[in-house]
């Protein structure tokens, strides 16, 4: 007896449905894809937004002592000499390699810009993690470095370069152990007796890992 033979399978792949551009369905398509367009794009802005944020936190972080906290003028020497000029090596390596009566390129413009509009903010008024406060610099040492939303939990103090004597509460922080704490208030310099000299003499190498992943790509 001869085999049966198999029958052929005779489903053809279904073809895609191509709606007239005026028709209605192929408005929803269009509007559909347009928006995950845009969220995709919203996604990636945001991401690379928050991973600017964890470089300058970062910076902060490895700016911690290790026992205790800073002083204001501790504080005020890390951004002036160390935040403020990490970008000087750099500078300075465009501007020599740069031939005479040449326009600057655009790394070199780049990098006056962020200087400038730093040493502009660090003058107005600039908001950074209470490295001066106990609860404060408990907290950020158990931060993992990544996580953005855990520096919500922190208290945030404004200082200026025009006052570095004083400083004031901008953000008291979302710890339930931080709103226990004194009510937003002027820190004075004068009132801070304990404080460690060490770090202001400290080397810019001892922030380097965290100043290299700053800023991003400016070539």
């Amino acid at each position: 007896m001869a085999p049966s033979k198999t029958p052929k399978s005779t489903s053809r792949p279904k073809k895609e449905k191509v709606f007239h551009p005026d028709s209605r369905k192929a408005g929803q398509l269009s509007r559909v894809h347009l928006r995950k367009a845009k969220l995709a794009d919203a996604a990636s802005k945001r991401t690379k937004k928050q991973s600017a944020q964890a470089d300058v936190y970062g910076f902060f972080y490895h700016a911690i002592p290790p026992e205790g906290t800073l002083c204001l003028e501790e504080l005020h020497a890390i951004i002036s000499n160390v935040w403020l000029t990490r970008h000087d090596d750099e500078l300075e390596q465009e501007r020599a390699a740069r031939r005479k009566g040449r326009p600057k390129s655009i790394k070199e413009l780049k990098l006056e810009e962020i200087k400038l509009r730093e040493s502009e903010q660090y003058r107005t008024g600039m908001d950074v993690p209470d490295l001066t406060h106990e609860a404060t610099v408990a907290l950020f040492r158990k931060w993992d470095q990544t996580e953005v939303a855990y520096i919500q939990l922190l208290r945030f103090i404004r200082i200026s370069s025009v006052d570095s004597t004083s400083a004031v509460v901008s953000k008291q922080g979302e710890h339930h152990s931080l709103k226990k704490s004194v009510p937003p208030q002027v820190i004075d310099e004068a009132m801070v007796t304990d404080r460690d000299d060490t770090l202001l003499i400290e080397p810019p190498s001892r922030f380097a890992s965290t100043m290299m992943m700053m800023d991003g790509p400016l070539s």
